[in-house]
């Protein structure tokens, strides 16, 4: 099911290619047409779309307090205490990033800091049509309420065109949204960025959602931030001969059965481990609900390796810097030094990269496609904004003066020079 390729062959075929945010230019210009039409006619043009696209105006497009009120009755007590709990991981984790405005240096008549201060307004978008993820909901919102933006928004589709999936709304109230709106797609994505008579215009968008959202997103960017363009979801798992196949084969469809594009990749010293899970791999898809989806992630976009050692295992996955990255390996946590680039890490036999997705804490909102070799996960700090300030006294700025006005002479800007000059005139 999933191809072996040696370590030659996955460099050759693997990290040679760059999958990451490259968007269809036939969606960016559908993305493009739909932008500017809702940027040009607000809620006219953004009803159109909503039409178009999902066949059915809803009445009114925000979510109201009593049907806030009655998801709560539609939804299981346990799945809410599930999801109670959940926030409650994903709360204490993000309060330890939560950090103040400082000052780094008083001494003297110099005054040096930063401050920390929320972005003002934040749009959440939420998938909400064939299927439906609350745990997005939590791990976007969450971090945001604790860095203390002032209003979070959330969109999300509407199912028949008139209400949103119920456990969407009890992870908004859980997580602290403050409005929901019934629309999703580029026409979501517009209406958030520029704003419309009945959508608030944000600072910054968040959220995952499909190849046109992503277009979106990209196409909005500079008029207002963005999370990141996710790529396809992918796992790379490091395991030797102590590990459980039938662990490693789950945790590979787990990744597979996101969609056909999902990658996973296992890398291993042990033949036997890399022929029981192959054998795994084809007992548990067997029964799987999204067999088709996982068997084609897994045949075309997957691959084993065995390697000859772990250092060259780390080598690998360094390259690959995967989405998720998993250590089934004895004493793992020995081996959190040799990592340098993964999104989220999951060490042991017992920590399922499920664990991260839904509940232990850390954020699931992870860089794909090798770009962990320069970002990082959605966390507290995606939602503030870092203003360093700066205090000199008339004597203070005299001993730093000729030090200005020198560099400002070697960059042929006379202005700055005199800037300084002008203060020490007498």
């Amino acid at each position: 099911m999933m191809p072996e390729m040696s370590k030659e062959t996955f460099t050759e075929t693997v990290l040679s290619k760059k999958t990451g945010s490259q968007l269809d230019s036939e969606i960016l210009d559908v993305a493009k047409q739909v932008i500017a039409d809702i940027r040009s006619n607000g809620d006219a043009s953004l009803n159109k779309y909503i039409e178009k696209f999902d066949g059915v105006v809803p009445k009114q497009l925000q979510v109201t307090n009593e049907e806030r009120k009655q998801a709560w009755e539609d939804v299981a007590d346990e799945t809410i205490d599930s999801l109670q709990k959940a926030a409650e991981n994903i709360r204490s984790f993000h309060q330890q990033q939560v950090q103040s405005s400082r000052f780094m240096n008083t001494e003297g008549d110099i005054v040096s800091g930063q401050l920390y201060r929320p972005i003002e307004r934040v749009g959440i978008y939420v998938p909400g049509g064939t299927a439906c993820y609350p745990s997005s909901v939590l791990m976007n919102a969450i971090p945001a309420v604790l860095a203390g933006v002032e209003e979070v928004v959330m969109v999300t589709p509407a199912r028949n065109g008139e209400a949103i999936a119920p456990i969407l709304s009890v992870a908004a109230d859980i997580a602290g949204v403050d409005k929901i709106y019934k629309i999703g797609g580029i026409q979501a994505v517009a209406a958030l960025a520029y704003g419309t008579e009945t959508i608030p215009a944000v600072d910054k968008i968040v959220g995952p959602g499909n190849a046109y959202v992503a277009a979106a997103k990209s196409l909005v960017f500079g008029d207002v931030g963005i999370d990141m363009i996710a790529g396809p979801s992918e796992v790379a798992i490091i395991a030797d001969e102590s590990a459980n196949p039938s662990f490693v084969a789950a945790d590979l469809i787990a990744q597979a059965e996101h969609d056909t594009n999902a990658r996973a990749f296992l890398f291993t010293t042990s033949q036997q481990l890399l022929k029981q899970t192959i054998e795994q791999l084809e007992i548990q898809c067997a029964n799987l609900p999204r067999r088709e989806i996982a068997e084609a992630a897994l045949t075309e976009k997957s691959a084993t390796v065995l390697v000859k050692d772990l250092e060259e295992a780390f080598y690998l996955v360094n390259q690959l810097a995967p989405e998720h990255l998993e250590i089934q390996l004895t004493d793992p946590l020995s081996y959190l030094g040799k990592i340098k680039n993964a999104g989220s890490v999951f060490l042991g036999h017992y920590t399922p990269e499920a664990l991260g997705d839904y509940y232990a804490g850390p954020n699931h909102v992870l860089p794909t496609s090798g770009t962990a070799r320069f970002s990082s996960g959605l966390s507290v700090d995606d939602f503030v904004k870092k203003t360093t300030f700066l205090y000199y006294s008339n004597q203070a700025l005299e001993q730093a003066s000729q030090h200005v006005i020198n560099i400002a002479t070697e960059e042929q800007l006379a202005g700055h020079a005199r800037a300084v000059e002008k203060r020490l005139d007498k």
